[in-house]
């Protein structure tokens, strides 16, 4: 069984009041940039974060709460949007063995005037899908609340609610045109051993080898034994493994660095790293490195909600961006290309996917002079300390 850990992760600073000012000086030095030239580059994959957008129940932007994140309608919502080639959700397996659809580690509500929390893996199916609103209409379920990072307790409002859902359920309900980054979801305070790490692998492998079919799939996970292990375990999907590059601080050094998270996947034979933006950009060499060592590269965080700082990972070199405004962000995407090369032809691959087949079509995309990619880079790591 997992145990505790005796350390925990280091906390840093939310940059959430940071996005509009990163906006506004990215805006500003627009004046710098000189005319774009023709160069080829794949097209960036824009990733939807637990579907249409994580839901931040104490933010002011109401994007933020319009649909009931990793719910089937929340995948759905952001494959219709143009340019998504994936969504990203998080799975944990219940105490009975069945995978499921949820980020937090407990799951809260409010009983008998009392709010009280369990953990997701110490519940069994049933009684996990019996919070929030039900799939029958006659039923009513327990009222489901939130806790912040902030300790608050918020009911879990949004717009368009939807019942909790099963990893079998996302891959029966949701569109088969758009990809699955299926994170693999575990306690960053417990302990796990490997043969605990190995039932939780099999039992989601189980149902992503009876229901993928050919929707494309890859993993992800922070917990650098649980990425290795599924590399071991199967050799059909992709493993990426995820990392806070060094914006917070862990007790396992394998997650506090890009350097670190490179020699992690040369050693277990991942495929790929998916990096907090913050990262990138305050170790911009570092993309350098992990593509010489035949990786992919993806990144998630607060920046990817700013176009600028999306195009400029682009340029960087960056293969997708994990996202919540998903609209916003692929829109602007589809911008970046301004000449659309030729269709490619069957066997060049499709765009927006990933994985060992990734090839895609060139785009003739804008460029930056040396001269503004190094302003861009000074200023863009002092915007997200």
């Amino acid at each position: 069984m997992a145990q505790p850990k005796a350390v925990r992760a280091a906390a840093v600073p939310d940059i959430a009041a940071q996005l509009d000012l990163a906006s506004a000086c990215i805006n500003g030095a627009e004046s710098m940039m000189a005319a774009p030239a023709a160069g080829g580059r794949p097209p960036l994959v824009v990733v939807g974060h637990r579907g249409k957008g994580m839901n931040a129940l104490a933010s002011p932007d109401e994007r933020l709460r319009e649909v009931k994140e990793n719910s089937v309608r929340s995948f759905n919502d952001a494959a219709r949007v143009a340019g998504v080639g994936y969504v990203e959700f998080d799975v944990q397996v219940t105490k009975d063995g069945c995978p499921v659809v949820f980020h937090d580690n407990f799951i809260f509500t409010e009983q008998d005037g009392k709010i009280c929390g369990k953990r997701v893996t110490d519940l069994p199916l049933v009684e996990f899908l019996s919070y929030g609103p039900q799939k029958d209409q006659d039923k009513v379920g327990r009222p489901l609340l939130r806790k912040l990072k902030d300790g608050r307790i918020l009911r879990w409002d949004v717009r368009s609610d939807e019942p909790l859902c099963t990893l079998r359920e996302a891959f029966e309900g949701v569109d088969t045109r758009v990809g699955f980054n299926v994170e693999l979801k575990f306690d960053d305070d417990l302990v796990y051993q490997e043969e605990e790490l190995a039932g939780v692998l099999q039992a989601i492998l189980k149902v992503v080898f009876e229901h993928a079919k050919d929707r494309p799939v890859i993993f992800s996970s922070f917990q650098p034994d649980a990425a290795q292990l599924m590399r071991r375990l199967q050799d059909q999907y992709p493993v990426y493994f995820l990392t806070v590059g060094g914006t917070q601080l862990h007790a396992d050094a394998r997650r506090n660095s890009l350097e670190e998270a490179v020699r992690l996947c040369r050693a277990g034979g991942l495929q790929g790293i998916v990096s907090e933006a913050r990262a990138v950009f305050r170790h911009p060499s570092a993309v350098a490195r992990v593509k010489e060592s035949d990786l992919s590269l993806l990144t998630y965080g607060q920046l990817n909600n700013v176009p600028e700082a999306v195009y400029m990972q682009h340029l960087m070199g960056v293969d997708g961006v994990i996202v919540d405004l998903v609209q916003e962000i692929a829109e602007a995407v589809s911008e970046f290309a301004a000449v659309v090369a030729p269709e490619p032809s069957p066997e060049e691959g499709q765009a927006g996917r990933l994985g060992p087949d990734r090839a895609a079509p060139a785009k003739k995309t804008p460029n930056f002079s040396q001269r503004e990619i190094s302003f861009l880079l000074r200023l863009i790591p002092e915007l997200v300390q």
